[in-house]
């Protein structure tokens, strides 16, 4: 928990969130790049950032929207070219979610911005890849890696992606759609979506972010997504609030992350205890930590304070992300008894 004002009470439950076993399942690589790992990467690479320093950088984290946000995140990957880069960055994200009781993490990247910089795709995936498989050993985290387009860019190019990523497949365990919402429909990108999932990688799609509740239905009907990343929007349409709850379709909300995108004014503003009471299989993440202000304890904590919400419905919401993930049943079973025996 990132402000306590020191009472044993707020104390006791930042520990307790933290300690919490708990998966992440909306979590960008490279919106993990802290600053000090930025410059020092760039000193690596000869990358001149338009920065004097970290704490200057530091600064320019304050965004007015998403597309605010996506420029300084789009620039910052440039210091990003070897795969040693996308593997130092991979191991501390899970060194930084090791400590936040992350036990399993599906994580995005984003191959078009870097192969469009001419990095090699082999170089991003198998960095990353190398440094999940690493961090199962050492830190005892299991993971997955999600291959997300960008919906700002043509489905020509998402489809030439996927034919990069075909010889990676068995590294890959979905793919998804991110990036600028508005303008860029889930539909828009059928035939891509259609093939992975010929491939065996299935869907999950950014969507009801800032885009409205007619990109969800878009997502699971033509791109049949198994989870909707973010979906705060769903409650403008009850039809499909019911249809998210019947089917217990899964949504990754990233709470800090959305009040830094001015999807809500403040925490306390936030829609997830109306997502809650209308029995949504709702997940907390952390979506860009470098960028918004907390790792995915830091969000469980923001909302435990902002909601006082008890143990127990904490505890659901650690649940939850275990049984939203790609996990076998056996997996599963046993990550949610170690939140039972956290209680």
């Amino acid at each position: 928990m990132r402000a306590v004002d020191g009472s044993p009470a707020l104390t006791d439950t930042a520990a307790f969130v933290r300690q919490l076993p708990k998966a992440e399942l909306h979590v960008h690589i490279e919106g993990t790049l802290e600053p000090e790992l930025a410059f020092a990467l760039a000193a690596r690479n000869g990358v001149q950032l338009p920065y004097a320093d970290v704490d200057a950088l530091r600064r320019a984290y304050s965004f007015e929207d998403l597309q605010s946000f996506l420029d300084i995140y789009y620039a910052n990957c440039d210091v990003l070219r070897s795969e040693q880069d996308f593997y130092d960055l991979t191991h501390a994200y899970l060194s930084r979610a090791a400590g936040q009781g992350v036990r399993h993490a599906e994580v995005f990247f984003d191959p078009q911005t870097h192969t469009q910089r001419g990095v090699a795709f082999e170089a991003c995936c198998m960095g990353i890849r190398r440094a999940l498989y690493d961090g199962a050993a050492e830190l005892g985290i299991s993971s997955g890696l999600i291959l997300c387009f960008l919906r700002d860019l043509s489905e020509e190019a998402a489809l030439q992606t996927l034919e990069e990523a075909r010889p990676f497949a068995e590294h890959l365990l979905a793919v998804g759609l991110d990036s600028a919402e508005v303008g860029n429909p889930p539909a828009k990108f059928a035939r891509v979506f259609r093939q992975a999932r010929e491939i065996g990688l299935p869907g999950v799609v950014h969507a009801g972010e800032e885009g409205p509740p007619g990109y969800i239905w878009e997502a699971l009907d033509v791109l049949e997504a198994r989870r909707i990343d973010h979906g705060v929007r769903c409650l403008e349409d009850d039809r499909l609030v019911a249809r998210l709850a019947a089917e217990q379709i899964p949504l990754t909300v990233c709470p800090l992350s959305n009040v830094q995108l001015r999807v809500f004014p403040t925490l306390q503003q936030h829609d997830l205890p109306a997502l809650l009471r209308r029995d949504l299989l709702v997940t907390i993440n952390s979506d860009d930590p470098a960028y918004f202000g907390g790792y995915v304890a830091d969000n469980f904590a923001a909302v435990a304070g902002a909601f006082d919400l008890p143990r127990h419905a904490i505890a659901e919401l650690a649940r939850n992300s275990f049984r939203a993930s790609f996990l076998p049943d056996p997996a599963k079973a046993r990550y949610l008894d170690e939140v039972d025996d956290h209680l």
